[in-house]
């Protein structure tokens, strides 16, 4: 199979993971600063622990620093907020306003999963010649 992009495909993933942990980076900023139009939420409270979460795991994703670590952390936190907060009040993301919650949770899911990629701190601090799995064909 043909996939004309396939040479961008790590240089795109790594702007995927960085532009998805300055977002998350930035939801944890309202919460913990009030910044970006947020308002700022006791630490000692369930919106101050998601603050930490989303400002210090965005970070460590955005840098590629112990990725798969903070991004399954991120996921589960994407995945309790989804059904605390938003489950109650319909059952599909669409209806309940829970579409980013969703959407983040899978995207750290899969930044779990894959690794950190190029441009990471991981690359650099915890090189390793780990054999790439291809599939037949490819």
């Amino acid at each position: 199979m043909i996939v004309p992009l396939d040479r961008f495909q790590e240089p795109v993933y790594a702007a995927m993971r960085i532009v998805v942990g300055l977002l998350f980076m930035m939801n944890g900023a309202q919460k913990l600063f009030g910044s970006f139009g947020g308002n700022a939420v006791p630490i000692a409270s369930m919106p101050g622990a998601a603050g930490v979460i989303e400002f210090v795991g965005g970070l460590l994703i955005m840098f590629g620093l112990l990725t798969g670590i903070a991004a399954f952390i991120a996921s589960g936190e994407m995945a309790f907020a989804y059904f605390i907060v938003h489950f109650p009040m319909g059952g599909w993301p669409i209806q309940n306003g829970g579409q980013l919650s969703v959407l983040f949770c899978f995207i750290f899911l899969f930044i779990a999963a894959r690794g950190p990629g190029i441009l990471s701190l991981d690359s650099v601090f915890f090189a390793r010649s780990a054999p790439r799995i291809r599939v037949a064909g490819t």
